[in-house]
C-alpha cells in the first residue's frame, strides 16, 4: 500500500493530539505506533474503523480512537474509517443490518417508520433491537475481517511489485556496468 497516498489524506498527528475530544486520552496519544503506516498498523486500523462504523451509537469515533490506542494501530485511519457510516449512509446500512439480523434470527422483518422521538425509541426499538444489534455486530465483524485481509493482500502485492522493480533496476545497472567495462568489439 503506497504510504504517500494514505499520508496525503490523513491529518497531521500534531493536530490530532490537540483535538479537544481526544484530550481524554492524554499522553497515550504520544505513542509513535499510533501514527506509523506499516504492514501491521494499517490492516489493524482498517479492522478497528470498519468494526466501529457498524456500532449504532453517536460517539463511534471515540470508540475507534480508544480501540486504536489499545491495539496500537494507526489512529487517524481508524477514526476516519468510522465515517463510512455518516448521516447519509447510516439509514440504508443500518436498515440492511436490521434485515440481515432478522434473517439470521429467522424473525419476520417489521415495517419500521423512523421518527426522531423518545416515544419511537421506546416503542419501535424494543421490537427490533435483537436483530438490529446482531446484524450490526455480524456485519461489523465481517467488514473488519474482510477489510483486514484485503489491505494485507494489497500491501503484499505492492511489496512484491516493488521488489520486482528494484530487482530489474539492479540487473539493468549491472548489465550497463558490464557493457561499459567490456564494450563489444
Amino acid at each position: 500500500m503506497p504510504r504517500r497516498i494514505i499520508k496525503r489524506y490523513l491529518p497531521d498527528h500534531n493536530e490530532i493530539k490537540k483535538h479537544r475530544y481526544l484530550q481524554c486520552f492524554g499522553r497515550l496519544l504520544h505513542d509513535p505506533l499510533l501514527w506509523h503506516l506499516n504492514r501491521r498498523s494499517v490492516p489493524g486500523a482498517m479492522s478497528v474503523g470498519l468494526f466501529c462504523a457498524f456500532i449504532p451509537v453517536p460517539f463511534q469515533m471515540l470508540i475507534a480512537a480508544g480501540l486504536a490506542i489499545f491495539l496500537r494501530v494507526n489512529l487517524p485511519l481508524s477514526v476516519a474509517l468510522v465515517w463510512i457510516t455518516n448521516p447519509l449512509t447510516m439509514p440504508p446500512i443500518f436498515y440492511f443490518a436490521y434485515k440481515f439480523g432478522a434473517w439470521l434470527l429467522d424473525a419476520p422483518v417489521t415495517a419500521v417508520t423512523f421518527e426522531l422521538s423518545w416515544e419511537w425509541l421506546e416503542e419501535e426499538l424494543t421490537v427490533i433491537w435483537q436483530p438490529f444489534l446482531l446484524g450490526c455486530f455480524v456485519l461489523g465483524t465481517l467488514a473488519a475481517a474482510l477489510g483486514n485481509v484485503v489491505v494485507r493482500i494489497m500491501w503484499h502485492i505492492h511489496i512484491v511489485r516493488y521488489i520486482k522493480i528494484k530487482r530489474a533496476q539492479r540487473l539493468e545497472r549491472k548489465r550497463q556496468t558490464q557493457l561499459t567495462q567490456n564494450p563489444p568489439e
